[in-house]
């Protein structure tokens, strides 16, 4: 069973092609959040149309499917013990 701090995820969003940027760039989010959840939160902070999209990337190359956790990519692709998603509001990279 993992404690209240292992059931947590350090998240670092980072703009790339015309997205804008945001002001808190570091986000501790739960292991079983979905990006899904991400890009519906990125959307509202960045206050875009619903019709508008926002694609996630991980390592600068891969876009992961929506309904993927967040604790599953990390235990993947973490960096040093946080999990750094680029974000975009055009297709990047992929």
């Amino acid at each position: 069973m993992m404690t209240g701090k292992e059931q947590q995820v350090t998240v670092w969003l980072k703009p790339t092609g015309n997205a804008p940027i945001i002001k808190n760039k570091k986000w501790v989010v739960e292991r079983n959040c979905t990006l899904a959840k991400i890009m519906g939160f990125l959307k509202m902070y960045m206050k875009m149309d619903d019709k508008d999209s926002v694609f996630l990337y991980v390592n600068q190359s891969f876009a992961p499917s929506p309904d993927h956790e967040v604790g599953n990519v990390y235990d993947c692709f973490n960096i040093n013990g946080k999990l750094v998603l680029h974000y975009s509001t055009s297709p990047a990279w992929g």
